[in-house]
């Protein structure tokens, strides 16, 4: 199958790229980036693009998956305009450029809480995305919803740095119904997603569907 894998620059973008040249199940991986990753792969297909333009860009998104793990934070981005636009605008795009050139699966990198009718700014653009990505009808939508995600990034994120050190004592305290809300590993996620997305090429469900993974579920999922 060929996959796209919008984000692969990224913390947890990243980890899903080095899964997917990994298995057998993909013949190509589609990036298109902003800057040019260092890595030389026969399977990775690099494009350097303008996002702002990805209309000008359709012919790419003809694959059969796409992976989303845009999102950046609103100290990144600048403002509230900047960030969604980055969250918001480019995933909504790649998954209408897909699925008018035929993907049939797409899978979406969101958050815990997220919800179109929150107050909280963050989660209300994640929720909105997933409302607007789900009347696309893809038959098979995948919505990730992590709580923290651990990991080294390239940036410093001070508060996520912090929150890091002390989720291994607050997950112990999390449990029932707020075991949901547990940091997980950006590796756990992205095994997770590659291995949803390998088990399309051997099957695809015969009626749309549309997934919605928290944190017990993609650990389950990171072990199929």
């Amino acid at each position: 199958m060929k996959v796209m894998l919008l984000g692969a620059t990224g913390l947890t973008g990243g980890k899903v790229l080095e899964g997917l040249l990994s298995r057998d199940e993909v013949a190509s991986v589609v990036a298109p980036v902003r800057r040019k990753l260092p890595l030389n792969h026969a399977k990775l297909e690099q494009h350097e693009i303008d996002f702002d333009r990805l209309d000008e860009h359709g012919e790419l998104f003809a694959v059969d998956a796409i992976i989303c793990c845009l999102g950046t934070t609103i100290k990144k981005a600048g403002s509230r305009d900047q960030f969604r636009k980055v969250d918001f605008s480019y995933p909504l795009k790649a998954a209408e450029l897909g699925r008018a050139k035929g993907a049939t699966a797409f899978v979406l990198m969101s958050a815990i809480a997220a919800s179109s009718s929150s107050t909280v700014f963050y989660n209300r653009v994640k929720g909105e995305l997933e409302d607007a990505v789900k009347a696309l009808g893809y038959p098979v939508l995948a919505i990730y919803q992590p709580s923290l995600l651990l990991g080294e990034r390239d940036e410093q994120r001070t508060a996520e740095a912090l929150g890091m050190k002390a989720m291994p004592l607050i997950n112990r305290v999390l449990i029932g119904p707020l075991e949901r809300f547990r940091g997980i590993e950006a590796a756990t996620v992205a095994s997770a997603m590659v291995n949803e997305v390998c088990a399309l090429a051997q099957e695809t469900p015969a009626a749309p569907v549309v997934r919605v993974h928290e944190y017990p579920d993609i650990v389950a999922l990171a072990k199929v």
